[in-house]
């Protein structure tokens, strides 16, 4: 059996870098697409193909999707929920892919807090690493061997005798190339071209950048400036000179992830247009433009983004961003398998939990997201939204599209955030002291702890009392079953009369829903 230390040292050799000739490189082209590919050709091929679900096949699926095809992705299959907001980030990528405007666009998401906008960005920089890249030996911006060839005199030649097509090739060289190819009196063959595996780690064609001090920010976290330390061996405008430490340096042929994006200064992001729209941007120093070939990844909150939008001068901008939406989870099911994935991730994986505790913050979470339907109760929505049927059950209730309809395509993008949801499901883990454990009990204590020290907004505490629906004596008696008599007795004394009270009235209202027992009914008790 192969040891850790063997198979660190395998995998730590499968990321060198591998060196070849210029000629060899293009010889490579001929069979393999991927030496000469895009960074969107990269991701897709990265992505991989999906798996085809048929949802007339399925009635829950039929009435959430309306008997469409659907497409779920194996790179993306704990992201809950998400099936249309993975569907439109691979579509961007599948359009870049094909050479389309998207190419020239900044992906950005949108989302509230806790969305998991920056879950995406971390899979997607992620999935970036699996493929290589090939750049020219000691290019400081990782740049294509293919930029040093005119494509309007090489173009037709390339394709002809190495079938790399026109379109891949740029015409840009670095100001570094240019000062390489001199010194090489125009002899191309004596670049050499390596074979880089993109890292997160050592930041190879993966990066990350974020706004900085707001009296103190400039494009050199994006665009590198002058190495001061080099000024005594070359002029200013030299390349040599030039530090190649920003973003856009960094994730050539790669991806560019910018954290909350539109806090930074108008200023700070002209160099993105050009970069985008042109595939080249400047440095700080008085050369030429350098290339840039990447995927620029960006998000936010809405509140950024509305005052962004809003700003008229900011127009030429808003023209060159593909926008994907990243609301909260809207099904319950699907909120509580998030729930399950970050508890199977901590200590807590096997503490004891009662059953309907994880559904009960699931049902609260998304009762916060949801707007209020006309003629229909938020609780039928909410469970409508998950795939049930409520025929037989409530007649004013409305189909999923009649719902989604009258939301309009904000919904979800306000409420009780996933982040906020797991932390008070912490608290309820170690409420007890003697014991790591979560009941219904204990839950609906914290959580109300945890609103009115919040300050949460009135519509949020209106949802409080309509999660108390899902607290019943149906949920103390799941508490009993899972330990004796004296724990449930303990569990309930711990919770204030007032807090208990206003189950009784509010179950009520759950009983045709759960199969709840009324407060009457005591045959189950």
């Amino acid at each position: 059996m192969v040891d850790i230390v063997q198979s660190f040292r395998s995998y730590y050799t499968s990321t060198n870098h591998e060196e070849m000739s210029l000629q060899e490189y293009l010889d490579l082209g001929r069979f393999d697409p991927l030496a000469y590919a895009t960074p969107a050709e990269r991701m897709l091929k990265a992505i991989g193909e999906p798996e085809l679900i048929d949802t007339r096949n399925d009635p829950r699926l039929s009435r959430i999707f309306g008997n469409r095809m659907i497409r779920r992705y194996p790179a993306f299959d704990e992201f809950y929920g998400m099936e249309e907001v993975i569907d439109q980030i691979v579509s961007f990528f599948k359009h870049a892919a094909q050479g389309l405007e998207e190419k020239k666009q900044v992906l950005y998401l949108l989302g509230p807090v806790g969305g998991g906008k920056s879950s995406i960005a971390e899979r997607l920089k992620q999935l970036m690493e699996a493929y290589p890249i090939y750049a020219l030996k000691g290019s400081p911006v990782n740049e294509s061997p293919l930029g040093l060839f005119n494509p309007l005199q090489f173009g037709e030649q390339l394709e002809k005798e190495y079938g790399v097509p026109k379109r891949y090739l740029s015409g840009i060289m670095s100001p570094w190339a240019v000062k390489r190819l001199k010194e090489f009196d125009g002899d191309v063959a004596k670049f050499r071209v390596v074979r880089l595996k993109p890292s997160i780690l050592k930041q190879i064609a993966v990066t990350k950048t974020e706004p900085g001090d707001e009296n103190n920010q400039d494009i050199s976290s994006l665009v590198g400036k002058v190495d001061i330390r080099k000024l005594d061996r070359y002029a200013q405008d030299d390349p040599d000179a030039y530090s190649y430490s920003g973003g856009l340096c960094l994730a050539n042929q790669g991806l560019l992830e910018f954290v909350e994006m539109f806090k930074a200064p108008i200023k700070m992001l002209h160099p993105l247009l050009t970069a985008t729209q042109e595939g080249n941007y400047k440095g700080t120093e008085g050369f030429g433009a350098i290339p840039f070939s990447g995927i620029i990844l960006a998000h936010s909150n809405e509140t950024e983004w509305q005052t962004f939008r809003n700003n008229k001068h900011n127009e030429a901008f808003l023209d060159r961003i593909y926008i994907v939406k990243v609301p909260y989870c809207l099904r319950v099911s699907e909120e509580y398998k998030i729930y399950k994935k970050l508890l199977n991730n901590s200590s807590l994986a096997d503490a004891s939990c009662a059953p309907g505790t994880l559904d009960m913050m699931a049902q609260f979470a998304v009762l916060t997201r949801l707007k209020e339907p006309e003629n229909s109760s938020l609780y039928s929505k909410m469970r409508v939204y998950d795939g049930e049927s409520l025929k037989d059950v409530d007649p004013k209730a409305k189909s999923y599209q009649e719902y989604r309809d009258y939301a309009g395509h904000d919904e979800g993008m306000t409420g009780i955030s996933t982040r906020f949801s797991y932390k008070v499901l912490s608290a309820v883990f170690n409420y007890d002291q003697t014991e790591v454990a979560a009941n219904p009990v204990h839950l609906m204590y914290v959580l109300e702890q945890r609103l009115q020290k919040e300050d949460l907004p009135d519509e949020l505490e209106a949802a409080l009392s309509r999660v108390h629906q899902g607290l019943s004596r149906a949920a103390l008696r799941r508490v009993h079953r899972q330990g004796d008599p004296d724990r449930l007795s303990r569990v309930v004394h711990r919770v204030r009369p007032e807090h208990l009270r206003p189950l009784r009235d509010l179950c009520r209202l759950l009983a045709a829903g759960r199969g709840v027992p009324r407060s009457g009914d005591r045959r189950d008790l």
